[in-house]
């Protein structure tokens, strides 16, 4: 038995399925909805929901009404936007609203929250505020300081704020970005004992290509033998540090030279420069306007060398760079959050001792200098390091192997094939000997030609002969299509030039064998050609691939064995790892498993069809073997409607004949010619069922069953 609760809802919300509502008696003058909007939940009741007018309304019908009508209608699940209550906060809200455009409804919102995009760069407060609230909660502002950063907030506070302190706005903000936090005391760099300053050539002069006196070099190079002499440091008297009594000949003698390298080679590293570094970027060569006369290029610097230098530029992610006096910057890696320990230490425009680590190429590398800082000595601040300093990636980088061996990086991990190359076989066939075949087919053709219609080729001599039109080498092979029993095939046609046939010599060679034929003939005898003499040069040109093949061989076993006698390793370190360091089912792109993603080419895709098209195509061109060639899917649709109408043409035709003909008269011819007669175009009948073929995942077998093809 339903309650009166029960009742009350399913007649308040099928309200509009009573047409009692909707009489005279329930109309209002006033256009308002008869739901009184409930400003407050706050009365003496334990349980007050906020109770529609019409629901009292609802329970004087529900007396009135016999029970049974109620059960008539059938209750509604689930109930539509239209008939959900309106009341007059739904209106405001979602209703609609006098126009007013994008820009005017931002910038009213601007103003009244009291802040403006334009000014989001963070000031300490703002960064405060913005760090306060904690995954998305207010957290409640307690000390006074809080307070007054949060009221700073609103530019008409903030404006305020300045004219008390009587700041302009510029020097407020400047006032505002000052370093705030202790200033570290600056460090104490110490060392053990007195830092050794020497004047020595590089190691590595002459740079490569460039000739020196041989006497002079050898008197430069003695003094490296002088550094090998350890001197102890306590040993010493005392350690000086002018520069009067020293031996500097043989630096003056390297800085002679230098300069005469520097006087010829100046101006090409300069367009060297403009060729290889479109922009410029610190770290790289000074040019044009920033170029200095007295600038010292990369040769004068090694690694080891001690300099002192300014502090050029600070950048977050590579490093400080200190200029040396060279046309490069020096570069000392320091990343990312090892700032933090170390910006006190380091600043633009400091005078600095540097020690140089390494000298690369500047064309491979992007800081051709690396060095590191002796004083300020913050080496033991530095946690990051690089891993490899950072390169130039160019568009001839084919090989990367090879590019990582350059760049001294360990060579990419790879599953090791299991093929030795001492076990594959012997080469023997010589890429030379394909042109030679061609060259020996061309001179043949000719003289068959000359054999067929020797009016032609009357008083010409052979060496004379020119080719018809002019011979391009780039369009000497041309792909085309031609017919084979009604089934078009692909043909190819190699073009050659006259000028590269050896005319007169095939001539003689072919006379002297129809000569000896004779002869032989006349004895009773038969006589076989084995070899033309192309065909010797080609044995011979493949008899030396072949030797060379094999003496390469001898060599490589040669060098396995003394690495195996002397315990080194066969193939570059790091350059294979065992398959198990890959994981189980790795994606390997060549394997047909990954022909397409996981869930396959969709079965009715274009290119899927294409593909299906193609492959039908093939297979209907022989029989059992594939023969592969690409065709794009409207040229195959063009041909397999060609074929079809051929093919109807013909049969019209053979049905016709049948008609004219007596069967039993050429009954014979037909036992005869049944081999002529095959219609070969059933087999490139393109309208095989694709649908039939079976799919593994999206990709299509590479088979087609061909039983029955050639049964009656």
């Amino acid at each position: 038995m339903l309650s009166l609760e029960h009742t009350m809802l399913s007649l308040q919300l099928n309200a509009h399925q009573f047409p009692a509502l909707s009489s005279p008696s329930f109309t209002s003058s006033s256009t308002k909805p008869y739901f009184k909007p409930c400003k407050s939940r706050k009365t003496n009741l334990p349980f007050s929901p906020p109770v529609p007018i019409f629901s009292l309304l609802f329970i004087s019908i529900a007396k009135r009404i016999p029970r049974q009508k109620f059960f008539t209608v059938p209750p509604k699940l689930s109930y539509s936007s239209d008939e959900f209550p309106v009341d007059e906060t739904f209106l405001e809200q979602f209703g609609p609203k006098e126009k007013e455009s994008e820009e005017e409804a931002r910038r009213r919102n601007w103003i009244e929250r009291g802040w403006a995009p334009w000014e989001e760069i963070l000031t300490p407060e703002a960064d405060f505020a913005r760090k306060s609230l904690n995954e998305g909660e207010e957290v409640p502002l307690k000390s006074p300081e809080a307070i007054e950063a949060f009221k700073m907030l609103k530019p008409s506070y903030r404006k305020k704020k300045m004219e008390e302190m009587g700041l302009t706005e510029d020097e407020y903000y400047a006032k505002q970005f000052e370093i705030k936090g202790e200033i570290l005391e600056p460090l104490q760099t110490m060392w053990d004992g007195p830092l050794v300053v020497r004047h020595v050539a590089p190691r590595d002069w002459p740079p490569r290509g460039w000739e020196v006196d041989r006497e002079e070099l050898e008197f430069i190079r003695e003094g490296h033998k002088m550094m090998a002499e350890r001197v102890d440091v306590d040993t010493l008297e005392r350690a000086d540090g002018e520069t009067e009594g020293m031996c500097l000949d043989r630096y003056k003698m390297f800085l002679k030279q230098y300069q005469e390298w520097v006087e010829q080679n100046k101006d090409r590293l300069e367009e060297e420069s403009y060729k290889y570094d479109q922009d410029y970027h610190p770290g790289r060569r000074k040019r044009g306007e920033d170029y200095e006369e007295g600038m010292y290029e990369l040769p004068f610097y090694y690694p080891g060398q001690i300099c002192i230098g300014k502090v050029t530029t600070l950048h977050l992610y590579q490093g400080a760079f200190v200029d040396i006096g060279g046309v490069y910057e020096g570069w000392v890696p320091i990343k990312g959050n090892d700032w933090y320990w170390i910006r006190q230490h380091i600043k633009v425009g400091m005078q600095v001792i540097v020690e140089i680590l390494a000298k690369r190429d500047p064309y491979r590398f992007r800081f051709p200098i690396e060095m590191r800082f002796v004083d300020p000595n913050i080496d033991h601040l530095i946690f990051n390091r690089f891993e490899f300093p950072p390169i130039f990636h160019r568009a001839e980088d084919t090989n990367p192997d090879e590019l990582r061996r350059d760049c001294g990086r360990p060579p990419l991990p790879r599953k090791d094939p299991g093929t030795k190359i001492e076990e594959e076989p012997l080469f023997s066939d010589h890429p030379y000997v394909e042109k030679l075949w061609q060259i020996h087919v061309a001179e043949q053709m000719i003289l068959d030609d000359m054999e067929a219609n020797p009016d032609k080729y009357k008083g010409k001599k052979l060496s004379e002969l020119t080719d018809d039109e002019e011979f391009d080498e780039e369009n000497s092979v041309e792909y085309t299509t031609a017919y084979y029993k009604k089934t078009q095939i692909p043909k190819v046609i190699l073009k050659t030039s006259v000028r590269e046939l050896d005319l007169e010599a095939a001539l003689a060679e072919r006379e002297l064998n129809n000569r000896l034929q004779k002869e032989a003939e006349e004895r009773g005898e038969e006589y076989k050609v084995t070899k033309l003499r192309r065909n010797i040069e080609m044995d011979e040109y493949d008899l030396i691939h072949w030797r060379r093949s094999f003496e390469e061989r001898e060599a490589l076993i040669r060098d396995i064995s003394c690495r195996q006698a002397l315990g080194l390793p066969l193939e570059e370190p790091g350059r294979y790892v065992d398959a198990s360091a890959f994981g189980k089912d790795q994606y390997d792109p060549s394997n047909p498993l990954y022909r397409y993603d996981y869930w396959g080419e969709p079965e009715n895709s274009e290119k899927s069809k294409q593909e299906r098209m193609t492959d039908a195509h093939n297979k209907s061109i022989v029989g059992k073997g594939t023969v592969w060639y690409e065709m794009s899917y409207e040229d195959a649709i063009k041909q397999r409607m060609q074929r079809e109408a051929r093919s109807k043409g013909v049969l019209q035709q053979d049905f016709d004949e049948e008609d004219r003909d007596d069967p039993e008269e050429c009954g014979d011819e037909d036992a005869d010619s049944e081999e002529d007669d095959f219609d070969y175009s059933i087999l490139s009948d393109a309208s095989v069922e694709y649908g039939s073929q079976p799919h593994v995942n999206g990709t299509e077998s590479s088979r087609m069953s061909d039983e029955g093809m050639f049964e009656d």
